[in-house]
């Protein structure tokens, strides 16, 4: 958890959230959710993440959504890390969904 910590930190991602999930699910004991101010931050984020997840643990690290990097999903096995733009964040709110309040509030997007 340190080394996702330590990327997401040097990356300047925002409004990090670690959530707990080792009672509440089996698919995953940590959930970390971050957000980006762009999509280029999102991708480069998801690279540094993904490579240093696998030469930490040397298993494969599934990445989605790289594509529009509007959501980018990062299965690392006991963490799962979800990289959001700020409205896209908002939109789905994972953390209302784990029982958390957000831990700041976020702005309504820009028309």
């Amino acid at each position: 958890m340190e080394l996702t910590r330590g990327i997401l930190d040097d990356g300047k991602a925002e409004d990090v959230v670690v959530i707990d999930l080792s009672r509440k699910s089996s698919f995953a004991d940590t959930l970390v959710i971050a957000t980006g101010r762009n999509q280029r931050q999102i991708a480069a984020l998801a690279a540094r993440l993904q490579q240093g997840l696998k030469a930490a643990t040397g298993l494969p690290v599934a990445v989605e959504g790289l594509r529009s990097c509007d959501w980018v999903l990062i299965d690392a096995g006991d963490i799962v890390v979800h990289l959001f733009r700020p409205e896209v964040r908002e939109f789905y709110n994972l953390e209302k969904m784990w029982g958390m309040a957000p831990a700041t509030p976020q702005p309504h997007p820009q028309a």
